[in-house]
């Protein structure tokens, strides 16, 4: 893993998802092989594959600092292209940082991430006034987790963070993208444990794998997908659980 310290010079962006997001690092260990995020070598320069370089903005905290003072109140996303819990943050703690601030300032927030490191600001997390937490976590089955998400946390880590969260009063939702073989089987294990799901099939590098493996022409995935959304949909629906397709 190559990791640099780098100088940014903004922190907190405009977001198409919500209002802002932020991110903290440039890239992210986990690696996952279906990450739209991988677009943004072609502005940073790296040539290191993705999952194999990490850039962290030792700045952040400053920046932000500054920044919301400037802006407009809005809900910020953390993160939009990196895990702002990927193993480095245990070291560099700026995502902890920047959550001190908007803490501090009363911003609205939603953070997304496949980390169990999460639990760490646990306590922070709940001076927030308005805060939710997101656990990204696309199959049942861990064997499928390991080809797609091969640096990531565990299924059970994730549920059982994300069951936690829950406990501790938050609000808490499960992001089921992309949309992996075996995820319907998911919904047995989230009930309770989070508040709403959000399912999108985001089948960037994904698309290509579920034709090979499953034997389907390219004018059949559509049909794939709409069975897998279909069995989802009732396996939620049978947990009492509310959900959300965004495709």
């Amino acid at each position: 893993m190559i990791v640099r310290e780098i100088y940014a010079k903004t922190i907190l962006s405009k977001s198409k998802v919500l209002d802002y997001t932020i991110n903290p690092y440039i890239g992210c260990e986990h690696g996952c092989t279906y990450c739209y995020a991988r677009y943004m070598k072609r502005f940073t320069g790296h040539r290191e594959e993705w999952g194999r370089f990490v850039d962290a903005k030792i700045n952040a905290a400053r920046l932000l600092q500054r920044e919301i003072k400037k802006k407009r109140v809005g809900r910020i996303w953390i993160s939009g292209a990196c895990d702002p819990y990927q193993p480095l943050e245990k070291r560099c703690e700026l995502t902890k940082a920047c959550l001190k601030i908007l803490s501090k300032n009363r911003w609205p927030i939603t953070i997304q991430t496949k980390s169990p490191l999460v639990l760490r600001d646990l306590e922070l997390l709940r001076e927030f006034d308005d805060v939710e937490v997101g656990i990204t976590i696309t199959t049942a089955d861990d064997n499928i987790r390991r080809i797609f998400e091969p640096n990531a946390s565990a299924i059970i880590e994730r549920i059982e963070t994300v069951e936690k969260l829950h406990s501790a009063g938050l609000k808490t939702f499960a992001m089921i993208a992309p949309m992996l073989p075996k995820a319907k089987d998911l919904a047995a294990q989230l009930g309770g444990k989070v508040d709403h799901v959000l399912i999108d099939k985001m089948n960037y590098h994904y698309a290509d794998w579920v034709y090979r493996h499953h034997n389907l022409e390219h004018a059949m995935a559509n049909n794939f997908f709409a069975r897998r959304k279909e069995e989802l949909a009732n396996s939620l629906d049978q947990n009492g659980i509310p959900y959300q397709f965004l495709f």
